[in-house]
């Protein structure tokens, strides 16, 4: 249980949600937005996680919305990963998404607090990263519209009070090729050693990575050095692999060693299938 008192919230708007964030604030209750409540339940119970306030978002319209129309998906930041899987709108999300915990978790944890969440993980954000989707987030100021790649560095940059509202990616971008490769050490469900995500535009295969860092990312640099048709693929591999931006974790799940065995390996094998006739 958790070992704290906490006041809990659940507003009907966006308007209100901010407003009452700022509110709580200033009271020095520390708020947290709360969809899913996952993560605020399992680092509570350690006190990883404290606050004096949750704000529950799952009441405000716009952070359910789960569509297809005018030619874009739109995903609300509070639905369920199994929802969104459901729908069957983005088969690369979807892929994704059928790789984290387990059913039962997935009908609790939602897109948007897997996109902002402590954990290092946080696979969700790879095919939003490499279709070049659009995030729609909430602050004092007003609603605004930007790039995720734009707001995406190691974690969502957002500005203290503000929320995440919606995800929006062009249908079009849904329908390209792609593969998305989770390895585990031991077990068919639990937390993996990495996943690599791959996206074919453009004759360009586009790349993210989950679990071989610290934090999900995309790299444009490893993403030129993987498409140079001058050199060999193991030639490619070794260039992008001195150009991963930190530190290789080492932890229970695998050394540093390990990984980058397991890195350079299952690259291989998406190059290889992605010149082949296997991607999705």
């Amino acid at each position: 249980m958790i070992s704290y008192d906490f006041e809990y919230f659940k507003p009907s708007s966006i308007d209100k949600a901010i407003s009452l964030f700022q509110s709580l604030d200033q009271q020095g209750k520390e708020p947290i937005y709360f969809s899913g409540g996952t993560e605020i339940i399992t680092l509570g119970r350690v006190n990883k996680i404290k606050t004096g306030a949750v704000i529950d978002i799952k009441e405000i319209p716009e952070c359910l919305v789960l569509k297809r129309e005018s030619n874009k998906l739109t995903f609300g930041a509070a639905q369920t990963l199994n929802r969104i899987r459901e729908s069957q709108y983005f088969r690369f999300l979807n892929k994704a998404i059928g790789e984290i915990a387990d059913h039962t978790a997935r009908n609790k944890i939602t897109l948007g607090g897997n996109m902002c969440a402590n954990i290092i993980y946080r696979e969700t954000i790879l095919p939003l990263l490499l279709t070049d989707s659009q995030v729609i987030i909430a602050g004092p100021g007003g609603l605004k519209q930007l790039p995720l790649n734009e707001v995406f560095d190691q974690t969502l940059r957002l500005q203290r009070g503000e929320l995440l509202i919606q995800i929006m990616i062009e249908e079009k971008e849904s329908e390209l090729p792609f593969l998305c490769i989770k390895k585990r050490r031991q077990w068919d469900v639990g937390y993996p050693l990495m996943t690599i995500a791959a996206l074919k535009k453009d004759q360009q295969i586009r790349f993210a990575f989950s679990g071989l860092c610290s934090y999900p990312f995309r790299n444009e640099k490893m993403d030129g050095s993987l498409n140079n048709q001058a050199l060999p693929k193991e030639a490619r591999i070794e260039e992008a692999m001195r150009q991963i931006p930190a530190p290789v974790l080492k932890d229970v799940h695998g050394s540093e060693d390990y990984r980058r065995f397991v890195f350079k390996n299952t690259l291989l094998d998406v190059l290889d299938t992605i010149g082949g006739t296997e991607i999705e």
